[in-house]
């Protein structure tokens, strides 16, 4: 009986400690794949600050694989490598803006699911004062993640990076709500910052909770730290209209299962996607309550398109 209980009780710990989002392609992923319709634009100008090879041996020098050019653009798998803590400050030619679910994904290259390296993001509205996005890292601390050691999705959290390459790990502006430097309608510049993955706390980075992030160290190569390929804009301030207001727009119950309620002000064109960027629903609604029949979906995280005119707002959707 005592075991019985035991393994209950691992079980339980288990689940508790893996509790972020997995993977790409699995179910209940927040990974957002480089060629859904979800994003609008890309990053048009990125400058660089190169972190060190080895944090630990600086004798090593400065990372040098990739060009600041790397980062602008399409996600193309050609990266820009930062560095032991290095830094990114990356620009838009529009500016972004928090909508209706996230608001934009950060794509680094990881080869699979497990080899994951880091990197904090943090946005602003002048380019000088930037917030930096709550991050949690759940992954043990007893020993080192080696150069090409593993990590798991489920422990990590609004670090970039997160997903392998050819998936953007998505932000959403509203978890930094209340900052009063920056309006998170006028959002200008993204900083991303390598996460130096050693444990020696002299040179650890830490979470948003002081817990230090373990990730794969060192990578004593050209190539060392985040590898930044791209940064997708999902929300910008071209191509909105009052429908982007609660009392225009409103898609319930969310979340939902055989079926949900989107009412709109004006004819719309409904599409719903996948994280993958497959095409479930493809319709035409009037302005009005319309109710879409969801029963047929797999369980998971969808993006519902609404384009109305030349306009198009994002909204999130879970099936359950």
């Amino acid at each position: 009986m005592n075991k019985v209980i035991l393994i209950i009780l691992l079980f339980i710990s288990t689940i508790s400690i893996a509790q972020y989002a997995p993977a790409a392609g699995q179910s209940g992923s927040t990974a957002i794949y480089r060629d859904s319709n979800v994003f609008v634009s890309w990053a048009s100008n990125a400058s660089i600050t190169r972190g060190w090879v080895n944090a630990q041996d600086t004798s090593l020098g400065i990372a040098t694989y990739g060009v600041d050019n790397n980062a602008v653009g399409i996600a193309d798998n050609s990266t820009v490598s930062l560095g032991d803590g290095g830094l990114a400050i990356i620009s838009f030619a529009n500016t972004i803006v928090d909508g209706p679910s996230w608001d934009f994904a950060v794509f680094e290259n990881s080869f699979d699911d497990f080899f994951l390296e880091l990197a904090f993001v943090e946005v602003s509205s002048d380019g000088q004062y930037f917030v930096r996005f709550p991050s949690h890292s759940l992954t043990q601390i007893d020993s080192q993640i080696t150069t090409f050691g593993t990590l798991e999705a489920t422990k990590i959290n609004n670090l970039a990076g997160k997903y392998k390459g050819g998936y953007g790990t998505p932000f959403d502006l509203s978890e930094l709500q209340g900052n009063a430097n920056l309006d998170l309608q006028n959002i200008n510049f993204i900083r991303i910052i390598d996460v130096v993955g050693s444990i020696d706390s002299t040179i650890a980075s830490y979470d948003s909770n002081g817990n230090i992030i373990n990730d794969p160290f060192p990578t004593p190569f050209p190539s060392s730290g985040f590898d930044l390929d791209a940064i997708g804009v999902i929300n910008q301030n071209v191509g909105f209209s009052k429908l982007n207001t609660k009392s225009d727009v409103s898609i319930f119950p969310n979340p939902c299962k055989d079926f949900v309620y989107i009412k709109t002000n004006t004819n719309t064109k409904i599409q719903i996607f996948n994280m993958l960027s497959q095409l479930y629903v493809n319709i035409d609604i009037k302005g009005g309550l319309n109710k879409i029949n969801t029963s047929s979906l797999p369980k998971g995280v969808y993006v519902v398109n609404l384009i109305f005119n030349k306009n198009r707002i994002c909204k999130k959707l879970i099936i359950k």
